[in-house]
This record gives structure tokens, C-alpha cells and sequence, in this order.
């Protein structure tokens, strides 16, 4: 893994966790994005809502790469994407190095995470 990605991602964990508590690993960001990709606002989701919670945060996620295009939102204001082009095959840690890479994009775009520039 990018050794430079790992170092910015845990930086950014460390900026949510100041935030949201203890534990945000992968999983929990995932959690995180899609809830504020929904933007319901947090309440107690069904197994089914959590699932797709990660589904449109990985659309999300990928979008920018061409993976994934956004159609609009259901009636249930649930966001919809069609997909583009199929993943190429990825081991775990290319998958790991990909989401990390394409949260630290999400959430600096979005206006919720800057990286400072430390001077050694």
C-alpha cells in the first residue's frame, strides 16, 4: 500500500474519531459516508438499509473514477447509480488502497477534512 495514502487516510480517521468516537475503521467510514450521502440524518437503519448505506457510499466513492454514474433518488429520496464499468479484478490491499485514496478525496472535496501542511 501507498505508504503516503496510509499516512494521510490515518489522519483523516484520527480527524473523525475526534468526531464520532473511538473505532472508525473502513467499515465505519463507509457507514458514515453513506449515511451522509442519504442525508436523512442518523437514525436506526434494517440490516437491508445498512447494506445499501455501503452500496451508495461505494457508488459514491467510485464515481469520480468512472465506475459508477448517479440517476437521481427514488421516492424514498434513496440514491441511485448505474454502473459504468466493471472493477477490474483488485487483491485486498489494492481494494483497501482504493477506498482509502477515494475517502480522503470524498471528504476534502466536500469540504469536511483539510490536510495541513506539517513542517518537519
Amino acid at each position: 500500500m501507498d505508504f503516503d495514502i496510509e499516512l494521510r487516510f490515518q489522519k483523516l480517521k484520527a480527524s473523525l474519531e475526534e468526531k464520532f468516537g473511538e473505532g472508525m475503521d473502513v467499515q465505519a467510514i463507509l457507514f458514515l459516508i453513506g449515511v451522509n450521502e442519504l442525508g436523512s440524518g442518523y437514525r436506526n437503519f434494517s440490516k437491508s438499509e445498512k447494506t445499501d448505506l455501503f452500496h451508495i457510499a461505494i457508488c459514491t466513492l467510485l464515481e469520480p473514477y468512472g465506475y459508477y454514474e448517479f440517476q437521481g433518488h427514488d421516492e424514498q429520496n434513496w440514491p441511485h447509480f448505474n454502473l459504468n464499468k466493471e472493477l477490474p479484478p483488485l487483491e485486498h490491499r489494492e481494494q483497501q488502497h482504493l477506498l482509502k485514496e477515494s475517502m480522503l478525496d470524498y471528504f476534502i472535496q466536500n469540504g469536511y477534512f483539510t490536510e495541513s501542511t506539517e513542517i518537519a
